[in-house]
């Protein structure tokens, strides 16, 4: 894995969609984004963590210090993160009763809970965390839309949940979305485009981006763009 940005404190890598950001179960499952660049970075540490469908950036200590002080950028929402997906229908209009802020963006509020007996899947539940998300259009066609993401918390599969929520599921997503939508992609249209955060130890303000070819470009986003 080589890094996009590496300092004596910090590493911010692309993980590509279908890799392990850590270790799972199983000797099938070892794996992973962290393993791949402790190999090379012994001292690497995770901080969080993106679910394996999902590609994109992702941010690493390197040592115990940095990643005390880096988790605690991220649990004190200090972390900017932004995200890229296409999902099915026209959000805009299931949320059109909710008017956006100036700059386009709309929110949904669920709090989050595992499905036991489903598991992995989560599901929208009152007994469940908290959780927002923040989001907005960039294209719309009459069968998918291409939107931005933010999320406020940090729940498990908290987009992909969320988004589902409302009626619009991702694209390729093989756990929220039913087997039609899942077939429109190989691979789930999920991807962490921006990071953005004032360096721990220098107190630069550091911001990255990994822009992803199938935000624009078929075959991906071929519901964006339908022949005539």
């Amino acid at each position: 894995m080589t890094p996009i940005h590496e300092d004596e404190h910090l590493l911010v890598l692309e993980k590509p969609s279908g890799l392990l950001s850590v270790p799972g179960r199983g000797p099938d499952k070892q794996d992973c984004l962290s393993k791949r660049v402790q190999d090379i970075y012994p001292e690497a540490l995770i901080v969080h963590r993106l679910d394996q469908d999902t590609s994109g950036l992702l941010l690493m200590a390197r040592g115990i210090e940095a990643q005390r002080r880096l988790s605690k950028l991220f649990e004190t929402r200090q972390v900017k993160k932004r995200y890229v997906a296409v999902v099915t229908g026209q959000p805009e209009q299931t949320q059109a009763a909710e008017p956006p802020d100036e700059d386009g963006w709309r929110t949904i509020d669920g709090p989050i809970l595992l499905d036991w007996e489903r598991r992995p899947l989560h599901i929208i539940h009152p007994d469940g965390k908290a959780s927002r998300s923040r989001w907005r259009a960039l294209q719309t066609s009459d069968s998918a839309s291409l939107i931005e993401l933010e999320p406020v918390t940090g729940r498990t599969h908290q987009l992909r949940v969320h988004l589902q929520s409302i009626g619009h599921p991702m694209l390729g997503d093989s756990l929220y979305a039913p087997p039609d939508i899942r077939a429109q992609s190989p691979r789930l249209l999920l991807h962490a485009q921006e990071l953005a955060f004032v360096h721990p130890f220098s107190a630069q303000a550091l911001a990255f981006k990994a822009p992803v070819a199938w935000s624009a470009l078929p075959p991906y986003c071929a519901a964006l763009h339908p022949q005539p």
